[in-house]
């Protein structure tokens, strides 16, 4: 049975319906987004993928790095996606990311771009990746 059509913004809007806060955790003053309920939910899951995957659809990327903790439940999806970029669940202060990007090049690779699910505007990570092409689907400001 095929999947009902729906139009991007909606798709979008019910991800971040399935995005709960988790306030004090791990530490007070954290608000933790889990995204336990997106990965419970096949469909809505696998149109995030899609989403996430999209803009790198067309970009030749060969292979997929996603980055632990939660990194790695969206990067093999994404890249059977696109058919093979960085991956990461979270875009925060962009501290990791620009880590793995760093070890993606020390072994001769070129990053293509980086998708996260969730960026957390006001921590400000875009700004620490400036150089670097950046997608999200969800944003927090």
């Amino acid at each position: 049975m095929e999947e009902p059509r729906v139009s991007q913004a909606t798709a979008v809007r019910e991800i971040y319906g399935a995005i709960r806060d988790i306030p004090d955790f791990p530490k007070p003053g954290i608000l933790f987004k889990d995204i336990t309920p997106l990965l419970l939910d096949a469909a809505l899951f696998r149109r995030a993928i899609d989403l996430m995957a999209a803009p790198f659809r067309a970009s030749g990327v060969t292979r997929v790095v996603s980055i632990e903790s939660r990194g790695f439940l969206l990067g093999a999806p994404i890249a059977l996606a696109i058919e093979a970029g960085l991956v990461d669940d979270v875009l925060a202060t962009g501290g990791t990311a620009q880590a793995a990007a760093k070890l993606v090049r020390n072994h001769g690779a070129q990053v293509v771009g980086f998708t996260f699910l969730i960026e957390l505007d006001f921590l400000k990570g875009r700004e620490r990746l400036k150089n670097e092409r950046i997608e999200a689907l969800l944003h927090y400001a």
